[in-house]
């Protein structure tokens, strides 16, 4: 693990130099953390990679931000830092993850050469009764997010454990934050400024950022394509992380 202080605060990563290409950073997204990507990094068929834990999130220190604009801003700066210290260029976000590298393209003087929206969208609105569980529940919205068709299509108990697991350190607090800021997010009428080259990467399952959410992004901004992950759901980079690994790997070797 590595770290970088920035903003008074301590944000870890993961670095990988295995593989070739550029390299990417990972953005992982609401409750999750750096160890969710474990199969996009240390792999010689995969580009180099950093995998950053958000602030609040794995072993990096908390802010204290109210939901929203805010706490994507933080989020958008511990990724920006850990860009800069390992000079990576490229930027792959899950979900909030996707958010945060449109966000960084959007507001952001560092400029990505590369974008990868996995499972995400230009408008995360969450359901009200969803966010209520998390609060009042934390245990009870862990296991609907595990739910055949949720996170994954076809859940194992492998796959259960690894995303539980993030979910039960973020805790519910942060977790809460996370998805809150995912509602408050939207930025449709802003796609077209985004001239990046972009890839729209989803579960063919995914009921949380649907297909139709990545095809939107791919008409939408000027140098965006789409390309849909069968058998998978929201967590498509670990429920199939062959097909995903491809399809990045050929997006940046276009």
């Amino acid at each position: 693990m590595a770290t970088v202080t920035h903003d008074g605060r301590t944000t870890a990563y993961h670095r990988s130099t295995a593989g070739d290409g550029p390299t990417v950073c990972y953005v992982h997204g609401a409750g999750g953390s750096r160890r969710l990507w474990s199969e996009q990094y240390d792999r010689p068929e995969t580009p180099p990679a950093v995998a950053p834990d958000l602030s609040g999130h794995g072993d990096s220190d908390d802010v204290s931000t109210p939901p929203g604009r805010e706490t994507l801003t933080a989020y958008a700066d511990d990724v920006v830092a850990v860009c800069e210290a390992t000079d990576t260029t490229v930027l792959c976000g899950n979900s909030m993850g996707g958010a945060i590298a449109l966000w960084i393209a959007l507001e952001r003087e560092f400029d990505p050469e590369r974008i990868v929206l996995a499972d995400s969208g230009a408008k995360l609105g969450v359901d009200p009764s969803f966010l209520d569980a998390v609060a009042s529940d934390f245990e009870a919205a862990i296991e609907s997010l595990h739910a055949p068709g949720t996170l994954f299509f076809e859940p194992t108990e492998g796959l259960i454990e690894r995303s539980s697991a993030a979910l039960r350190a973020a805790g519910s607090a942060v977790t809460h934050r996370d998805f809150e800021t995912c509602d408050a997010f939207d930025v449709r009428n802003r796609l077209g400024g985004i001239d990046t080259p972009a890839l729209a990467l989803c579960g063919e399952h995914d009921p949380m950022t649907p297909p139709a959410f990545q095809e939107y992004l791919a008409e939408t901004m000027p140098e965006c394509r789409f390309r849909e992950i069968a058998d998978a759901a929201h967590l498509s980079m670990l429920e199939r992380p062959a097909a995903f690994n491809d399809a990045v790997g050929s997006f940046l070797d276009a």
